[in-house]
């Protein structure tokens, strides 16, 4: 009997640990680059490839980040709310074409509109790799000193989601 003791009693705490982790919300997973400086990155824009697009141009302002591709069912399912976010927050958005082809992306703006200040053209993945994105859509919000303040990871489809982004580029623009 007493044989089934420890195990039982590792099991219990397994489960405990399971309950736990199924009450979290999986858009709301810390990121290690919340209160980091964004990642470093010089790209070709995506509608003009004799462009680039920094961080360092848009430091001294708060700016949102949306990691986003034409393939990604979640971000066609997010885009009419990134739309709506776009003209509701005072800071641009800035989005990250992520290992896409640049005439689908191209196209897909023409035909679902363009949220975008700037978009960035990720083609490799390399500067999404430096954010730890590991799915789109993923979206940040950066503080006027290029400091990451907030991630969330999935559709800004819920009204909740959106109002958290907003909310955050408010506070910092005002703070």
């Amino acid at each position: 009997m007493k044989r089934f003791i420890i195990p039982a009693a590792l099991f219990v705490v397994l489960l405990g640990f399971l309950a736990v982790g199924l009450q979290r919300n999986p858009r709301e997973l810390p990121s290690p680059l919340i209160g980091k400086p964004v990642p470093q990155f010089s790209a070709q824009r995506l509608d003009d490839p004799s462009g680039t697009i920094s961080p360092a141009n848009l430091k001294g302002s708060v700016w949102v980040l949306n990691v986003w591709a034409s393939w990604c069912e979640g971000c066609r399912i997010e885009h009419k709310d990134l739309m709506d976010l776009s003209r509701a927050v005072h800071a641009p958005v800035i989005g990250l074409n992520y290992k896409d082809q640049r005439d689908d992306a191209l196209r897909w703006l023409r035909e679902q509109g363009n949220p975008y200040r700037q978009v960035a053209f990720d083609h490799d993945g390399r500067i999404g790799i430096d954010f730890g994105v590991y799915g789109v859509p993923e979206t940040f919000v950066i503080d006027q000193q290029g400091i990451i303040r907030m991630k969330h990871i999935g559709p800004l489809s819920s009204p909740d989601a959106r109002e958290r982004v907003a909310r955050m580029v408010k506070e910092l623009a005002n703070g």
